[in-house]
């Protein structure tokens, strides 16, 4: 079993010496048995009424009590949260129609049911190296299964969204049972917040996110989400296109995105909703020629639309959603730059538009390689990074040189006439007319001059 830290030994000696026993519970069970890291532990405290348990930790560390009615304990300075067996009962419709309560006395079958997959209802004893495992989540670990441990699953609908991000970053199968199960629950009454979590945690640990959708799809949870759903059976053209609908691109596009992570969470999230929302504008703009083939006009610019839709389904995060839609909207720049050999004026441009290229190359070099069997050609995507890099402009969209106090330096009195040369310098500066800040308070004194 695995070698657990000094501190956890500590702590379930503590409660030990009190007459209770300190289980470690969920995600850190699983993850060491499936020999991936841990980061912080869950330890539920059986035999011990929650005031006790809470003094006895007050004893040696610092507490934060985070739910003292039912016995939630941070313990400040460790990756460790102590709680009692809790007992659940629904009283109200929606995610917090639940009151809660703290049963130290509850058994292991109970309280293993009242978790969510079998995989996470794995208990261990760090002191024994004991697996107490009545729902077998060993065995569904062992074969690659995700199972719900009851129905009590049905209590908290947001446990569907977990199965998505689960079976995307472990690439396992769903349950037959759990995905008939997830097909009765409903998505209405979740809190957008948490549901922003299950599609972050998808794309920032999911290993095969294409698992996740096609999760979404057969348990019929993709009708809450229409903007993808209409992914589904949109023809694209086979010649460019031999992997399928725009639903499958997608999904191979998200696995193609999931390779590259660069593991900056903000980064690969802003790129992996792009990845996912590149193509939201060709239901809308797809068409079937009379000689066969099939084309999507404009679908970048009509992506904008669904794409801020979906994402408004469970964000209000200004900054992101425009991070991400300026993405979707010129994903198609790369290739067009560079088919025209474009000037380094309209990668320029180009970087004002997007604020980071490199973003945007990630983006289009997921797209390219999202066409399974075909091959991928990334030369557009080469030949983009090396242009900004040569421009320093590849994580940031250039700044205007000549600002207003090069202005009021020259003599000028503020006034309604800055905005207009201030401007003509920008884009002077952007055709590559000057390239430093001597060269743009030259350019501006020729402005004055005239």
């Amino acid at each position: 079993m695995h070698q657990w830290p000094a501190e956890l030994l500590d702590l379930a000696h503590l409660v030990q010496t009190a007459g209770g026993r300190a289980l470690l519970v969920g995600g850190c069970v699983r993850d060491a048995l499936l020999n991936l890291e841990v980061k912080d532990y869950d330890v539920e405290v059986y035999g011990l009424e929650a005031d006790v348990l809470e003094h006895l930790l007050r004893t040696k560390y610092e507490v934060i009590t985070v739910g003292k009615s039912f016995g939630v304990f941070k313990l400040r300075g460790f990756a460790i949260d102590v709680s009692l067996p809790r007992r659940e009962r629904k009283t109200a419709p929606g995610h917090k129609g639940f009151v809660v309560e703290g049963d130290p006395q509850m058994g292991f079958p109970e309280a293993a049911s009242r978790r969510d997959f079998t995989i996470n209802a794995i208990m261990a004893d760090p002191l024994t190296g004991e697996l107490i495992d009545p729902l077998k989540g060993c065995s569904d670990l062992e074969v690659g299964v995700l199972r719900h441990c009851s129905e009590r699953f049905a209590e908290d609908p947001l446990r569907v969204l977990r199965a998505m991000q689960f079976v995307s970053r472990f690439e396992y199968r769903v349950a037959p049972e759990t995905i008939a199960l997830c097909a009765q629950l409903t998505m209405d009454e979740l809190p957008p917040e948490r549901v922003l979590e299950e599609w972050k945690k998808l794309l920032l640990k999911g290993t095969k996110p294409s698992l996740g959708l096609t999760f979404l799809r057969d348990c019929g949870w993709v009708r809450y989400f229409p903007e993808l759903a209409a992914l589904i059976d949109c023809k694209q053209d086979p010649r460019w296109h031999p992997e399928g609908d725009v639903w499958a691109h997608t999904a191979h596009c998200l696995d193609a995105f999931a390779r590259d992570r660069i593991g900056d969470e903000y980064e690969d999230l802003v790129v992996g909703f792009g990845v996912l929302c590149h193509d939201l504008g060709k239901p809308a703009t797809t068409v079937h020629e009379p000689d066969g083939r099939i084309r999507s006009p404009d679908h970048e610019a009509k992506g904008e639309s669904p794409t801020r839709s979906f994402l408004a389904r469970f964000t209000r995060q200004t900054e992101l959603i425009e991070d991400i839609v300026i993405l979707v909207t010129h994903h198609m720049r790369p290739s067009q730059l560079y088919e025209a050999r474009a000037s380094d004026s309209a990668v320029r441009r180009l970087a004002r538009s997007v604020g980071r290229i490199d973003r945007l190359v990630r983006v289009v070099s997921a797209d390219m390689k999202g066409r399974p069997p075909m091959g991928w050609d990334l030369i557009a995507c080469t030949w983009l990074v090396e242009r900004a890099s040569a421009l320093q402009i590849s994580a940031a969209s250039p700044k205007p040189l000549v600002q207003g106090r090069h202005l009021l330096a020259l003599g000028q009195k503020p006034g309604p006439h800055f905005k207009p040369l201030l401007d003509a310098c920008f884009e002077a500066q952007l055709e590559g007319r000057f390239s430093d800040e001597a060269g743009g308070t030259a350019y501006l004194d020729t402005l004055l001059a005239k």
